[in-house]
């Protein structure tokens, strides 16, 4: 690492410190975990196992009978407010619809459908795989008294296949349904694989391809026709309902708890749904609310809030809190660099890559990945809560994550030797590479606001590209708040070269929903032939079999490691600090405490540190 580097990275940790050390007023020099002395299962990190987190809090009592908890969505800008299933694209808004709207069907610890727990629906699968029927319970009903249908599920896929859809949802296991196809086209007005059984509880749904990806990626999220009204009838456009009031202030699913009140961008109150199907939930009501980052500490510590997402620059702020306990998880997330390849072509519904693109030659994608010391970004500025990502199927997915594929690592002299043999030799009087024919070349990075770590990862970033010649400047000169960064990144916008983002990558392992030629998520606008040929085949019949499935991903990461339209950068940890009168909370999927209608307060009043 060059002095330069070391010189920055000094300064970053002096900000960061003296940041923490005037929030908690306690040593920084500890780094360790809190470690589980109770029994209860933990989660180690996989790189190397040195953090150790309880998956569940202590208290098991039986909550009071009307308590209120208070739950924090830690961000520093406000909520978009599409509170739907079918339309939303921030992971802000998901947060918001996990307490009223959920699934038909269980899932279990690997998030594969199941009828072994107490789902809304049971489901049976056809012996050739090729078609699933869902049959809804009878006391399933929606907030405002209606039954839920089968019809209601059909809804969702006549919104997510209707031609003028333009979310992100109309992925393989939309697509893969016989007729829909046609329908999306504007061909046909029905879809033809789909049936409904005369009573509206049952719904086969039938399918051109048999894929694995039916059990853990199928959609399951009906939505309310009566409420939100017809599209599929004429009744009022694709974007009426999109920016209808019935989906942003008045929402209502068959979850545990329904929305009382929606303060747009800034909170969202809900109360006990009292016909739940699963039994009475245990808390009466539930307040959301957005913190900012930087206030989230003072609010725990208070007893202000219950429950809360830590940002990782936080957590040293929290850990011995007296009030609390921290549970954690490695998260269905990765961070990311971004290279901007080509176009979305909106009447293709296909990412179009540019030959001509400024990052075109893959080798100084390469480059810049291996010029990144995502070791520090990790230690130092996330205190372990983060480590060095290696490919784009995140560790959660024991079975297909490749740990024998080391990725990019940091090596500075690598990115130099691809960069001179990709012609980039020529320098500046200031030291920055001129491109092949000579010209300056200078790279726009778009990078959002955030924690206080937001500023100091995006400047090291630079200066370790700058350390092999690459100069790279912000967008506008700044950070963007997340909701334009996102708008402009999914708009193409032509000022941006590079990016850093993060993706929650759902339950389902295949990655065509993220990086598809179809997929509009792929904000790259990557695509290949082998790219196409490779997640086909991962979604297959043949992928049933568990091996050929995983030999299938091993070489998809192996031609992502290869072509670089994605660098990842790092996994992460979740960490969830929750305050000791919360009851039975777990964050561990498939559990009994995972489920929020369990989740219960054992006093009036949340204590304070």
């Amino acid at each position: 690492m060059s002095k330069k580097s070391w010189l920055l990275l000094a300064s970053l940790m002096l900000a960061l410190s003296v940041f923490l050390a005037a929030c908690s007023g306690k040593d920084n020099a500890s780094e360790e975990g809190n470690t589980d002395s109770s029994g209860d299962k933990t989660e180690e990190e996989e790189s190397g196992g040195e953090l150790e987190f309880p998956l569940e809090v202590s208290n098991t009592d039986e909550g009071i009978k009307n308590g209120e908890l208070n739950y924090a969505q830690v961000s520093d800008t406000p909520f978009e407010g599409t509170l739907s299933r079918v339309f939303y694209t921030n992971a802000p808004d998901g947060e918001i619809m996990d307490f009223f709207d959920e699934g038909l069907l269980a899932t279990d610890g690997d998030y594969m459908i199941t009828n072994d727990g107490d789902g809304a629906a049971t489901y049976e699968l056809s012996e050739d795989n090729k078609s699933i029927t869902i049959t809804i319970g009878d006391d399933v009903n929606w907030h405002d008294g209606e039954p839920v249908k089968a019809s209601d599920l059909l809804y969702a896929y006549e919104l997510l296949g209707h031609p003028d859809y333009t979310g992100t949802r109309y992925t393989f296991t939309i697509s893969n349904i016989e007729g829909m196809d046609e329908y999306h086209k504007g061909e046909a007005d029905e879809i033809s694989g789909i049936e409904i059984s005369e009573d509206d509880k049952t719904i086969t749904l039938n399918y051109k391809t048999a894929s694995p990806s039916i059990l853990s990626g199928i959609w399951t999220y009906p939505v309310p026709r009566h409420h939100v009204g017809d599209v599929a009838a004429g009744e009022l456009t694709i974007e009426e309902v999109e920016s209808s009031e019935k989906i942003r202030t008045e929402p209502i699913g068959f979850g545990p708890y329904k929305v009382t009140k929606v303060i747009p961008g800034e909170s969202v109150q809900y109360e006990r749904y009292e016909d739940y199907h699963r039994g009475t939930p245990a808390l009466e009501s539930i307040v959301l609310k957005v913190y900012n980052p930087t206030s989230i500490v003072k609010a725990v510590k208070s007893g202000e809030v219950d429950v809360a997402d830590i940002p990782a620059d936080q957590y040293l702020n929290v850990k011995d809190l007296s009030n609390t306990e921290l549970l954690g998880k490695v998260d269905l997330a990765l961070t990311y660099i971004g290279f901007k390849l080509g176009e979305w072509d909106e009447k293709l519904g296909e990412n179009v890559p540019d030959p001509d693109a400024k990052l075109a030659d893959k080798r100084v994608r390469q480059a810049m990945w291996h010029a990144m010391d995502n070791d520090v970004i990790g230690k130092e500025m996330y205190h372990g809560l983060r480590f060095p990502a290696t490919t784009l199927i995140v560790p959660v997915f024991e079975s297909f994550h490749d740990e024998s594929n080391p990725g990019r690592m940091y090596d500075p002299d690598k990115a130099n030797e691809l960069l001179d043999e990709a012609g980039y030799t020529e320098r500046d009087a200031d030291g920055f590479r001129l491109d092949p024919d000579g010209n300056e070349f200078v790279l726009t990075f778009a990078s959002m606001s955030g924690g206080e770590a937001a500023e100091p990862i995006a400047e090291w970033y630079m200066q370790n590209w700058e350390d092999v010649g690459i100069k790279v400047e912000l967008l506008d000169g700044r950070l963007h708040e997340m909701n334009s960064f996102y708008d402009r990144v999914r708009g193409d916008d032509p000022d941006i070269d590079i990016f850093q983002g993060a993706f929650g990558v759902g339950s389902d392992p295949d990655p065509s929903g993220l990086y598809g030629r179809n997929s509009s998520f792929n904000t790259t606008r990557y695509a290949s032939e082998e790219n196409d040929e490779l997640l086909t085949k991962g979604t297959s019949e043949e992928a049933f079999d568990l091996d050929y499935r995983t030999d299938i991903y091993n070489q998809w990461q192996e031609l992502m490691v290869e072509d670089v339209p994605f660098a990842p950068t790092v996994y992460r940890y979740e960490i969830t600090v929750v305050n000791d009168r919360v009851s039975n909370l777990s964050i561990e999927p498939g559990t009994d405490n995972a489920k929020i209608w369990k989740w219960g307060v054992t006093e009036d009043k949340a204590s304070a540190d």
